[in-house]
């Protein structure tokens, strides 16, 4: 998945909203909430998502996928893929499928009709 598709995909998701911070990085919120991001790891594409307990256990261990600098080191579970030996597009999408679900699942019932985000799963 290249930055393009990235933020195509991410622009999807029912109530998502894009802006640009943190050095050129494409950030995705939804209900002002993170869910997503693609920046930079060593010149290259870099693409954050928080992950379940399980997930982050696992899939930190595969190549190419870390614990996100700065967010994990705070005791968060999010995951970085930084190299393209990482997680599969078909992976990766699944993967910031699930992050939109964490994250808008902590949105009270009001907010995510609102915002017209489906019932958390």
């Amino acid at each position: 998945m290249n930055r393009a598709e990235f933020n195509q995909f991410c622009a999807g998701f029912p109530a998502a909203e894009h802006v640009v911070q943190w050095g050129n990085s494409d950030v995705w919120k939804a209900g002002g909430k993170l869910f997503a991001v693609c920046g930079w790891a060593e010149g290259e594409d870099a693409f954050t998502f928080k992950a379940g307990e399980i997930a982050f256990e696992v899939l930190q261990e595969r190549p190419g996928v870390r614990p996100a600098p700065y967010l994990a080191s705070r005791g968060m579970k999010w995951l970085q893929q930084f190299a393209d030996d990482g997680l599969t597009d078909e992976e990766l999408r699944d993967s910031i499928t699930r992050s939109y679900q964490l994250v808008t699942a902590g949105l009270s019932k009001k907010k995510r009709a609102e915002l017209g985000i489906p019932e958390a799963e």
